[in-house]
């Protein structure tokens, strides 16, 4: 097989905006901006990039696909999230896991597990 993930893009009104606050919540950098599409280096969390790519019309539904990420300290993660401007959607768990969902600042859903 040839295939390899190079990104996870993410489509919005405003790429540099929401490229900036996934940069931060990932601990990273832009690496590129062409104004319809940004980039951020997904390194710190494991992933080769995250793109932002601007389209004409609003999210209207929830997302078919996410990222889930791991945090040793769940609640402290889930909360650094919140105060960079994430929402807090629902709080889950099974046996031998448990995950918060939170939304970005565009209402895309990503989940943090610990």
């Amino acid at each position: 097989m040839t295939l390899s993930v190079a990104q996870v893009t993410f489509d919005c009104d405003n790429p540099r905006e929401l490229a900036d606050w996934w940069a931060q919540a990932i601990g990273s950098s832009m690496t590129n901006d062409w104004g319809e599409f940004v980039t951020v280096d997904g390194a710190p969390v494991g992933l080769r990039g995250l793109g932002f790519g601007r389209v004409p019309e609003g999210k209207v539904a929830k997302n078919r696909a996410h990222i889930d990420f791991h945090a040793d300290d769940r609640a402290s993660e889930v909360s650094r999230l919140v105060g960079l401007g994430a929402t807090k959607v629902a709080e889950h768990e099974v046996p031998g896991l448990q995950w918060t969902v939170l939304l970005d600042p565009a209402g895309n859903e990503f989940c943090v597990s610990g």
